[in-house]
Order: C-alpha cells, then sequence, then structure tokens
C-alpha cells in the first residue's frame, strides 16, 4: 500500500500529484500547482471531471466544452486559505480548462471519473454558507464547494475547513469506506493541509476497526494525507490553526458515514 503521508516534490510549480494510480485506488486524483504572476497551467479532463480551487491568489480562467468557451474572467479575492471562502470552477469530462494566474496563485485541481449532461460552472464565495460544526474544542468551520446536493457532477465531493489550533476536526471519528447504501457509501479521500503560522504541524490517525490500517501522521504545511478506508480524525496543534482541502469520490456521490460505535458518546458533549 502506498504511503498516506504525501510530501511535496517541489517548491513551485506542480507541487502534489495523486492520481488514482499512484494512491493505489480507483477514484480520486488531486494535483496543486504554486504559480508566479503571468503563468498559465491548461489541461483536458479526459474521461474525469475536475473542480479548480483558487487556495490562494487570483487567475482567469476559461474552460472550453462542446465547442463553447466559457470565460469566467478573473476571479480570486483571498491571499491565503484562512482569509473567507475560495473561487472554485467546475469543468465536466471531455473538457480543456486553463488558467492563468494574475497574482502569485495556489491552484488546487480535483478530479474524479465524470458523466454526461454536466456544464461548465463558476462556484463563487457564498453560494454555500460557512457552517459551524462541533461544540467546545471540536468546533470547527466548514464550507461546501461541491455539495453532495448541487446536482452539478457525477462523482466529485469537495469541502474545505478551518479548524482553530487547539482543536479536533473529522471527529468523533468516522469511517466511509463501504458500498452499503443506504446506511453508509464508500468514499476515497484525500487532505490537502496548509497551517497558520506555516512552521506548525498538526496530527492525523488513519484506522480501521480491526486495526489492519493504523498510522498516525504528523502533517505539516503543504501536505497531503491519503484515506483509502477507515477513520480520519485531525487535530490541529495548540497555536497553529489548520486548514484542509478534502476531495471525496466513490461509486455513488453520497456522503454517508459511520461513526466509530466506542466514541459515539462523544456526540452528547461536543
Amino acid at each position: 500500500m502506498p504511503t498516506l503521508l504525501v510530501k511535496p516534490k517541489a517548491e513551485s510549480g506542480l507541487v502534489q500529484e495523486i492520481t488514482p494510480e499512484s494512491a493505489g485506488w480507483t477514484y480520486v486524483g488531486f494535483a496543486l500547482h504554486k504559480l508566479a504572476t503571468g503563468a498559465t497551467v491548461s489541461a483536458e479532463t479526459g474521461e474525469r471531471e475536475v473542480c479548480l480551487v483558487l487556495v490562494s491568489g487570483k487567475a482567469k480562467v476559461t474552460v472550453e466544452h462542446q465547442g463553447r468557451t466559457e470565460d469566467f474572467g478573473e476571479i480570486g479575492e483571498r491571499m491565503t486559505p484562512f482569509e473567507g471562502a475560495p473561487f472554485a470552477v467546475y469543468a465536466p469530462k471531455g473538457s480543456r480548462w486553463t488558467v492563468t494566474a494574475t497574482t502569485a496563485l495556489e491552484l488546487a485541481i480535483c478530479s474524479a471519473p465524470g458523466g454526461e449532461g454536466f456544464a461548465p460552472r463558476l462556484i463563487a464565495p457564498g453560494r454555500h454558507p460557512q457552517m459551524t460544526r462541533g461544540k467546545a474544542t471540536n468546533t470547527r468551520y466548514v464550507t461546501n464547494i461541491m455539495p453532495e446536493d448541487d446536482g452539478a457532477a457525477q462523482s466529485l465531493l469537495v469541502v474545505e475547513v478551518i479548524t482553530p489550533g487547539g482543536h479536533t476536526s473529522s471527529y468523533p471519528p468516522h469511517k466511509h469506506d463501504a458500498d452499503n447504501l443506504p446506511a453508509e457509501s464508500f468514499l476515497e479521500e484525500t487532505y490537502y493541509h496548509r497551517l497558520n503560522p506555516a512552521q506548525g504541524f498538526a496530527m492525523q490517525r488513519v484506522y480501521t476497526d480491526d486495526r489492519s490500517l493504523d498510522e498516525t501522521m504528523a502533517v505539516e504545511d503543504g501536505d497531503v494525507t491519503l484515506v483509502p478506508r477507515g477513520y480520519h480524525p485531525v487535530a490541529a496543534i495548540h497555536g497553529y490553526d489548520l486548514y484542509y482541502l478534502n476531495v471525496m469520490a466513490g461509486p455513488s456521490r453520497v456522503w454517508k458515514f459511520h461513526n466509530a460505535p466506542e466514541h459515539a458518546w462523544l456526540f452528547t458533549g461536543v
């Protein structure tokens, strides 16, 4: 099994690239580009669909699909992922997208198997309002980018979360590794982590009930963690806020999870 902790491979350009082949799974792909002002990146989606998330910075974005070019102009507001909601663009199967940085840009490319009948779209801040989940030191702030109920994609689910320093997230532990709807859905998942201040770290554990998978990782700024199965709680260390961008996909575009029974009592308090 590939390592679950993926370190950045460069300081600029293509700094992260997770494919189904490299991850040893079927659905989720993730890449991260850091581009200087004026730099351009472009690609064809092929049989996959893509969500382009401006993690930080501004860019001009176009998507060519079925003989038409959707020009979304210059988009982006925040200069760090800790400064409000993101801009994103969806590019369906069989399209070509182009992004040109108009400032220093951190661009996430989230992908999964595509389907017919979907169109390019701009996902602006405020389309899906930020939600607060949890209580006390389990409080975190969630912004859906592509939720299951938006009808916008075949497979992709994309969400970002801010976890304040000293708080937990993806907790109490839950999993989504059984294709057993309506009780539970099977979803592969990636976490792209950022820390504020950047020299911080957080902890993430990925484990199954039988402990055949049980890894605990110190994640640093720019790391990606893979969740092929099992529970996957995160803890942000005191003094360092944690941002992560989740990409999920599986045979059904449904997020239905199963809570770890031994920790279910926590729901009465947090």
